[in-house]
């Protein structure tokens, strides 16, 4: 990792952040009108390794997630496949408005350069003894999950949006396949974004 540093697990303490998405101002830029951002963010989409998120015109990604709350984003996992999945990956916190044509005006609040080991689908042996039969649910659920990118931690304190720049993918391959992308984190009390902005507007 350049600036970005991997980790094994999540925290107990961190959440995924899925239902703090707001789904209605989603965007992504350069992605494929049959393989699109969906399948890789939404729950049950993001754990069908058939469907993926798929770059257009070339490699290159530009996704903008805004959230709910005001979050704190503590890691990222993102799988792929070894060869057309994401190599160099920035993120910027609150940053609207971005284009392909402006990005690179912009320092990234971290930068992650994700190796094959982390794009990989953890699959994970069961041994099944009587004690561990509650516990195969949860294993299962874990066995869709990549190695994680733990971010610093201290530019993702507030966050009411996350821009995420696939710069290029593991090959150099015209197109980029993500399979799934999982925010981790918490969420900075109890701050209703669009219920703030309603108040801002009157």
């Amino acid at each position: 990792m350049s600036a970005a540093e991997s980790a094994t697990s999540i925290q107990k303490n961190q959440v995924d952040l899925l239902d703090f998405i707001d789904w209605s101002g989603l965007e992504c830029l350069n992605q494929s009108s049959s393989h699109s951002l969906s399948n890789a963010l939404k729950q049950g989409y993001r754990e069908d390794e058939g469907l993926n998120l798929e770059s257009d015109a070339d490699e290159q990604l530009l996704i903008y997630i805004p959230f709910t709350q005001v979050i704190k984003l503590h890691s990222i996992v993102v799988t792929g496949s070894e060869e057309e999945g994401p190599k160099t990956v920035k993120l910027f916190a609150n940053r609207e408005h971005m284009g392909f044509s402006n990005v690179s005006d912009f320092p990234p609040s971290d930068t992650a350069v994700l190796s094959p080991d982390n794009l990989k689908v953890a699959l994970l042996c069961l041994s099944f003894h009587r004690e561990l039969i509650n516990l195969i649910t949860f294993t299962i659920s874990s066995s869709f999950q990549g190695k994680p990118v733990v971010l610093k931690y201290v530019k993702f304190q507030n966050v009411r949006s996350l821009t995420i720049f696939i710069e290029d993918n593991q090959s150099s391959s015209e197109i980029t396949k993500v399979q799934k992308i999982a925010l981790y984190g918490s969420t900075v009390e109890t701050t209703d974004m669009k219920g703030l902005k309603k108040i801002e507007d009157h």
